[in-house]
C-alpha cells in the first residue's frame, strides 16, 4: 500500500506545483500530456501485469530458473518497444493531438511537454516489467524502496525545474524523464542482486534456451496480446473521460484532472490489495492450492472492501481542503469541490473491480479479461450516450461510476471456471464427497 501511494503522491505534487504556479492553461496542459502518456504507457501495461502472473507461478511451482527467465524475456521486449516509442514519436505526436479537444494554449503547452517526456519511454517499459517482478514476487519492501526512491528523485526534479527555474510544463516532463532513468538503473541492479542469492551457485544467471524457449515465448505474447487488448479499451475509457471534460472547456478540465488525482490515489491504495492478490493467486495456480486461492481472494477482497469505504468518505469530508491545497484558481476550486461526492461514489465501487482483475492476473487469465474488458466498454459508452446531453459533466461521472462497476461485474461471470480450474478442491468441500 505505501508503494502504491507514492505513485499517485508524484501526480498531486505536479498538480500542486503546476496549479499553485502556473494557470490554469498549465494545469490543463499537464492534464492532456499526461493523457497522452498514459495512453501511450499503459498501453504497454502488460509488461507490468504479464511479469507478475508468469513470476508468481514460477515461484509457486518453485522454478527459479523460469523466474530469471521471465525478467529476460520482458525485459528485453520493454527495451525494444521503448525504443520503438521514440522511433514513432512524430506520428504518435501528430495523431494524439489531432483528436484531442483542449484550447489552443492547452494543446501547445502540452506538446512542449510531449516532446520532452518521450525520451523517457524505455526506461518507463523497463520499470514497469521490474516493478511486476518484484510484485510477483511478493517483495513489497523493495518494490517500496524502489518507488520512494523514484517518487523521491521525480518530485525533487520537478520542484526545481518547474518551480525554482520556472520552466513550467517543460520543467515537470524533463524532472520526470531523468527520474525514470535514474531509477530504471537502481532498480535493476537492485532486483538482479536479489535474484543472485535466490539461484543454486553453479547456475548460469539466465540461460538463453529458456529466455527464447518457443513454447514459453508463445505463451507470453498471446497473454500479452489480450492483456494489451484490455488496457487500451481501459485506457480509452479515461481519455474519452478527460477529452469529453475539454469539450466543457479549461475549467472544467482543470477540476476533473485534480478529481481525478484523487481517483488515482485512492486506486492505488486499493490496487495495493490487488497486487497482494495476483502473488498469492499465481503462486496458489503454481502450486495447484485451491485452499490458497480461496483464503488469499476471501481476505484480500474483505480488506479492500473496508477500505474503499474508508477512501471514499474521506475524499467526500476532506477533499475540499485537498483541492484548496492543489490549486489557488478560485473557479477551479469551486468546480472541483461541487462534483468531489461524484468522485467518492467512484472510489467506492472501483474496490470490485481492481480486486478482480487481480485475481485473472495472477493466474494469467487473460482472455476472459479481454472479453470482459469489451462488455464493459460497451456499457460505458452506452450510458455516456444516454446521459451526457441531459446531465452534462454529472452525467459524465455517472457513465464513468457505471463503467467501473461493469468491469467487475463482467469479470464475475468468468470467475467460477477459474476457481475451478485451480488444483484439487480445499478440504471442507471435498467433504461431502468423502462421506
Amino acid at each position: 500500500m505505501l508503494a502504491n501511494a507514492a505513485v499517485p503522491l508524484l501526480g498531486l505534487v505536479d498538480t500542486a506545483v503546476i496549479g499553485n504556479l502556473g494557470q490554469t492553461a498549465d494545469l490543463g496542459a499537464i492534464a492532456l500530456g499526461a493523457l497522452v502518456f498514459t495512453f501511450v504507457y499503459w498501453s504497454f501495461g502488460f509488461l507490468r501485469m504479464g511479469t507478475t502472473g508468469f513470476t508468481a507461478q514460477a515461484s509457486g511451482a518453485g522454478d527459479e530458473a523460469e523466474v530469471r527467465a521471465v525478467l529476460g524475456r520482458f525485459s528485453l521486449m520493454a527495451i525494444l518497444l521503448g525504443l520503438l516509442l521514440i522511433t514513432l514519436q512524430y506520428p504518435i505526436r501528430e495523431l494524439a493531438f489531432s483528436v484531442l479537444d483542449g484550447s489552443a494554449q492547452v494543446e501547445s503547452l502540452a506538446l512542449d511537454y510531449f516532446n520532452v517526456r518521450i525520451w523517457g519511454a524505455p526506461a518507463t517499459l523497463l520499470t514497469f516489467t521490474l516493478m511486476g517482478l518484484l510484485v510477483g514476487l511478493g517483495n513489497s519492501k523493495q518494490l517500496l524502496l524502489v518507488q520512494l526512491f523514484l517518487n523521491g528523485i521525480n518530485i525533487g526534479l520537478d520542484i526545481y525545474f518547474a518551480g525554482v527555474l520556472e520552466l513550467g510544463v517543460k520543467g515537470i516532463a524533463l524532472g520526470t524523464v531523468i527520474a525514470e532513468w535514474i531509477t530504471v538503473v537502481f532498480a535493476l541492479a537492485l532486483i538482479i542482486a536479489e535474484l543472485k542469492k535466490r539461484k543454486q551457485p553453479e547456475q548460469a544467471f539466465w540461460l538463453a534456451d529458456r529466455i527464447f524457449d518457443r513454447q514459453k515465448l508463445m505463451k507470453t505474447i498471446s497473454a500479452n496480446a489480450d492483456i494489451m487488448i484490455r488496457t487500451l479499451l481501459l485506457v480509452f475509457s479515461f481519455a474519452f473521460f478527460t477529452n469529453q471534460s475539454a469539450r466543457f472547456g479549461d475549467v472544467v478540465l482543470a477540476a476533473n484532472h485534480i478529481l481525478l488525482q484523487f481517483v488515482s490515489f485512492a486506486a492505488f491504495f486499493l490496487d495495493a490489495y490487488a497486487f497482494v492478490v495476483e502473488a498469492l493467486v499465481g503462486s496458489a495456480v503454481g502450486a495447484g492450492r485451491r485452499d490458497s486461492f480461496d483464503v488469499a481472494v476471501r481476505k484480500s477482497t474483505i480488506l479492500a472492501a473496508i477500505t474503499a469505504i474508508a477512501l471514499a468518505i474521506g475524499i467526500w469530508l476532506f477533499g475540499g481542503l485537498l483541492v484548496q491545497l492543489l490549486t489557488d484558481l478560485q473557479d477551479v476550486r469551486a468546480r472541483s469541490q461541487g462534483m468531489l461526492y461524484l468522485a467518492a461514489i467512484y472510489i467506492f465501487f472501483s474496490f470490485a473491480a481492481f480486486q478482480l482483475d487481480g485475481i485473472f492476473i495472477g493466474a494469467s487469465s487473460t482472455r476472459e479479461m479481454r472479453n470482459a474488458a469489451v462488455m464493459s466498454l460497451v456499457v460505458y459508452l452506452l450510458v455516456w450516450w444516454l446521459l451526457i446531453d441531459r446531465f452534462g459533466v454529472v452525467g459524465l461521472w455517472w457513465s464513468m461510476i457505471i463503467y467501473v462497476a461493469a468491469r467487475a461485474d463482467a469479470l464475475l461471470i468468468y470467475f467460477p471456471k477459474l476457481r475451478a480450474s485451480v488444483g484439487e478442491p480445499s478440504s471442507e468441500e471435498s467433504l461431502p464427497d468423502q462421506e
